[in-house]
């Protein structure tokens, strides 16, 4: 499988213990992104059905201790079988940018198309420059919207008043593995 995680690494499927431990590092992962109206909403983000109802397309990560290092909640659309949806995933701050975020993205990318899905979506908060940066190496597009903050296309209160974000979708057999990085034309 290509979506490999570095040595001492495994992943699993979620059970529902997990949900805690899943939240019990959302304010570190994030370094308190948002402030407490940011933390109140990742963990609204994240209820315990998600582990109960949508594990079979999710995946956590633990190192060799069973320490929690990384973590993906996404689904099949019911209403859209022809997408994948990542809802949430994070990765340990000390395992950032080795590859383990766009592991699991591949695995979710693989698992999907095998039941039909042939796009991927997900979407971020606009002041959330990591997210926008690395879902843009990984090959996904900015769906246009109907405003522009901080120069980022933005869908005005699409998760309720005041919650603006920014969508992102990416063709899953475009030929390029989830994770593709192309090389600029300058290099």
């Amino acid at each position: 499988m290509n979506g490999s995680l570095p040595a001492g690494l495994a992943a699993r499927r979620p059970v529902p213990d997990d949900h805690g431990r899943v939240l019990a590092v959302l304010d570190t992962w994030w370094g308190g992104f948002g402030g407490p109206d940011g933390s109140r909403q990742r963990a609204l983000l994240l209820p315990r059905l998600f582990f109960e109802h949508f594990a079979d397309s999710s995946w956590v990560v633990e190192d060799a201790g069973g320490a929690l290092r990384a973590f993906l909640v996404g689904f099949l659309s019911p209403a859209q079988p022809e997408v994948g949806y990542v809802h949430f995933a994070g990765v340990d701050p000390a395992l950032q940018r080795q590859g383990v975020a766009g592991a699991l993205y591949r695995r979710f990318a693989e698992h999907v198309s095998r039941r039909g899905a042939r796009r991927l979506s997900c979407l971020t908060s606009p002041g959330n420059t990591t997210s926008l940066r690395f879902h843009r190496a990984l090959g996904f597009a900015v769906v246009p919207g109907d405003d522009v903050v901080d120069g980022v296309p933005v869908h005005r209160d699409h998760d309720g008043p005041g919650l603006h974000r920014v969508l992102f979708t990416r063709v899953v057999d475009d030929g390029q593995p989830v994770g593709y990085r192309p090389r600029s034309s300058s290099t």
